[in-house]
């Protein structure tokens, strides 16, 4: 599965790594692709990962997602 998160607060690559790293460890994600630019992080994904749970490492890292 696909899914853009829409983000608040990144606002150079070095928020884009952050993002990057938090999500990639989540079990189950397959991909990510943080965008501080257009203000969205892509994730491809499958189980045990959840929506719930790329929410939750992005707003970790002191980001709102959405």
């Amino acid at each position: 599965m696909k899914k853009v998160f829409k983000t608040k607060g990144m606002h150079c690559k070095s928020c884009d790594v952050l993002v990057g790293d938090a999500v990639s460890e989540i079990k189950g994600v397959k991909s990510v692709k943080p965008n501080h630019l257009k203000n969205e992080v892509e994730v491809e994904f499958g189980p045990p990962a959840s929506e719930a749970e790329i929410r939750k490492a992005i707003e970790k890292e002191g980001y709102g997602a959405a």
